[in-house]
């Protein structure tokens, strides 16, 4: 008897500049077994994010690279479809780093149960999920708004970069979102309520960004890095704080990102600038989850979903991410919930 298989997408090549489509290699694997301790996850739908372009290369950071001619590994929300865990039960609704794959074999510990009545299963991608916390951590302890300070946020149309402004207006500050097209902007103002927003692609972005911060800028969360950060740095208030969660400009150069240092400005503002990952956090996520979660709940928070159907997209909607075509977070849709009975 032939056994089920299921496809995988494997890392095919460490791509030098953008990747492309060559650089993801579709595989047909066994439909995994599992063991003590262990579920099979059908993959329902599947995170594509900038910092998973820094692990094709094989360099140190804070997470390893994904290995050649492996399977490459993100957020996925699924459904347990078998469980040899007493912690979960065929039907369960579950997020976690998992496989590209149309099935995964988790351990239970790298997995958690989420309540599909409480909010959208989705939104444990983004909002609820580490855009979410990202936004929360980045902005709140590196950042520490003020009201009546100015905030901007580069990327601001992108899942992290809208639950900044948010959150940033919730904390009575001013907020400047910067962002590449007008439709970007129009969400901004009018959905989210940022008080100004710019695009960057405009030839007058330098002299649009100066007139939007005409009291200078407190708070920059930076998201892309480059000439819009140089930008910024040329605005910057005295005691300003700057966190740095991506440089997303740079990630697909094939030589060194090089501009304007930011050391004059720095010292003669005595500002400060941090780069932090989500992961630093993960004692308090918890907390600044169920803080999402109650602000979800209340209104407070908005968020938008760029979604793509079909497991076959998902190379795609990654590279996508690089054209800055998504609005909110970026998810591919890979199959619906089944019923199971009980």
């Amino acid at each position: 008897m032939t056994q089920p298989t299921q496809q995988e997408i494997h890392l095919a090549n460490r791509p030098k500049g953008l990747p492309t489509m060559e650089t993801f290699d579709f595989v047909d694997r066994p439909m995994p077994s599992i063991n003590e301790n262990e579920v099979l996850v059908r993959t329902l739908y599947v995170s594509v994010d900038p910092y998973m372009r820094g692990r094709m290369q094989d360099v140190k950071s804070y997470i390893p690279p994904f290995k050649l001619h492996e399977v490459i590994v993100g957020g996925v929300v699924g459904q347990v479809i078998e469980s040899n865990s007493d912690s979960f039960k065929p039907g369960d609704f579950v997020v976690g780093n998992l496989n590209w794959a149309e099935y995964t074999a988790a351990a239970e510990k790298d997995i958690r149960k989420i309540d599909p009545a409480a909010a959208p299963i989705t939104a444990h991608l983004g909002i609820l999920g580490m855009t979410g916390l990202t936004a929360y951590f980045g902005l709140l302890d590196i950042g520490k708004p003020q009201a009546g300070e100015t905030v901007a946020v580069s990327g601001a149309a992108g899942a992290v970069g809208s639950v900044v402004g948010q959150i940033a207006k919730m904390k009575g500050a001013k907020i400047i979102g910067i962002a590449g097209s007008q439709e970007k902007i129009d969400y901004l103002k009018n959905d989210l309520g940022f008080d100004e927003a710019v695009n960057y692609k405009k030839d007058s972005f330098r002299d649009d960004l100066k007139a939007a911060a005409a009291d200078g800028i407190d708070i920059y969360f930076d998201n892309v890095g480059g000439e819009v950060t140089d930008a910024v740095f040329e605005l910057l208030n005295n005691h300003a704080r700057i966190a740095l969660c991506g440089a997303i400009s740079g990630y697909n150069k094939t030589e060194k990102d090089l501009g304007p240092r930011p050391h004059s400005a720095m010292i003669k503002t005595s500002a400060l600038m941090k780069g932090f990952t989500v992961g630093d956090y993960s004692a308090d996520f918890s907390t600044a989850g169920a803080e999402l979660g109650k602000w979800l709940s209340e209104g407070k928070l908005q968020y938008e979903e760029t979604i793509v159907n079909g497991f076959e997209k998902i190379p795609e909607a990654f590279l996508g991410l690089f054209e800055g075509i998504n609005l909110g977070k970026q998810l591919v849709k890979v199959a619906d919930p089944v019923k199971i009975e009980q």
